[in-house]
């Protein structure tokens, strides 16, 4: 799409200025002119042009051709000093779901160094083909030298979807190989399913800050791409004896990019706690009504050897930090238990922790949302349902 200002057309009444949201259009020679930097192709000034002296195009969608040669359903296996990561594990577990309703089979693709050993832990995991490059130059990861190994292995391969984790390597590996490959992608995933009709991938994701939920798809080019976020599936289970094969590809050394060199990685240091690994997290919400009391949390949590989570209300109302926060804005977790206590369960918040085994909600709104997908729901006040159950939590751990 493209945006032009006609000239002969333009009185250089202002009126597009006024409606631009973004700031992107300013008067010379009393015409007006678009910053292309700053324009969104929203449309605005288009609709109160009265002189139609604005112009959006729109270019036809072009269709790769062959999308009939892709097959598969890939998963990246992001691994830091030869331990693969939870997330890849649960792809591979949805990647078998996809690649049945596709009638294909599951590929996961490894790089590094002194890594082929892992291939077998992914072909327990549900993986059929694992493709593995190993050389010194992938021992460290690099994006500019990650995606390129990976571009030139889509293209000898052609797989029909390739998934990755929402990591901060995942984000920043599978958005270049999308470029390189002219490919759609789709960040931050919460589901994947297949079209039955048509039969292409179809990619679920918050947008508007929450409020909706977008499906997306990306019927033109291939592979399809999205990027899933940590903790919204479950692990593919172990089978021992599973079979499948592996593909050692030995690429050139036109792969590593030179302008990039790895220095050393400073692993974060943080006092704060893991809450995408914790297998119990109490959690809460607007409706403990200020941030000293949150001790009746911490009391249940300590007696639990849980984590302390909390809703964006609280913390955006400063009650507690940050890196505690639940939801489409903050952490994505899976625990075995999750207490909801004084939160109404917005769909923000719902995002993050949906995917819980079981799910204990109390509030004293027997209409709240987060009732709908809790296991067991307690109407009442927090204040006395949260001591009374640390309590009785407290005389069983005896």
């Amino acid at each position: 799409m493209s945006i032009k200002i006609i000239k002969n057309k333009c009185t250089g009444c202002g009126l597009c200025i006024k409606a631009c949201p973004f700031g992107a259009i300013s008067m010379q020679d009393k015409k007006a002119v678009i910053d292309i930097a700053k324009c969104t192709l929203c449309g605005a000034c288009v609709q109160v042009c009265k002189f139609n002296a604005i112009e959006i195009s729109r270019q036809q969608k072009k269709q790769q051709k062959g999308l009939e040669e892709y097959k598969g359903v890939w998963v990246f296996a992001e691994q830091r000093s030869g331990k693969i990561s939870s997330v890849v594990f649960e792809l591979l577990n949805k990647a078998q779901q996809l690649a049945k309703d596709l009638n294909t089979y599951v590929g996961a693709v490894l790089l590094g160094y002194n890594i082929k050993e892992k291939a077998g832990e992914l072909i327990q995991r549900g993986a059929q083909k694992v493709f593995v490059t190993d050389m010194l130059q992938l021992k460290e990861y690099t994006a500019e030298n990650y995606s390129n190994a990976i571009v030139k292995l889509i293209k000898k391969y052609k797989p029909e979807i390739f998934l990755a984790g929402a990591t901060s390597c995942g984000r920043s590996l599978v958005s270049r190989i999308a470029v390189n490959l002219y490919a759609g992608l789709t960040a931050d995933c919460t589901g994947l399913d297949i079209d039955p009709k048509e039969k292409i991938l179809i990619q679920t994701r918050p947008a508007f800050g929450g409020n909706i939920m977008a499906q997306i798809v990306s019927p033109d080019n291939r592979p399809q791409m999205a990027t899933v976020r940590h903790k919204v599936m479950q692990e593919a289970e172990i089978i021992p004896d599973a079979r499948g094969e592996i593909i050692e590809e030995n690429l050139t050394g036109e792969i590593i990019d030179n302008r990039v060199k790895f220095i050393k990685f400073i692993e974060e240091i943080t006092s704060t706690v893991n809450l995408a690994e914790a297998n119990i997290i109490v959690s809460g919400g607007r409706g403990l009504q200020g941030p000293e009391n949150f001790k009746i949390l911490k009391e249940l949590a300590e007696t639990l050897d849980a984590a302390i989570g909390a809703s964006r209300a609280a913390v955006d109302s400063g009650w507690i930090p940050y890196s505690h926060q639940v939801g489409q804005t903050g952490r994505t977790v899976c625990p075995k238990v999750y207490f909801a206590c004084g939160i109404s369960g917005q769909i923000q918040h719902l995002v993050g922790m949906q995917s819980s085994k079981i799910i204990v909600a109390i509030n004293k709104d027997p209409s709240a949302p987060i009732f709908k997908v809790a296991n067991y729901g307690l109407v009442g006040d927090l204040f006395e349902i949260v001591p009374l159950l640390t309590k009785k939590f407290k005389e069983i751990r005896k």
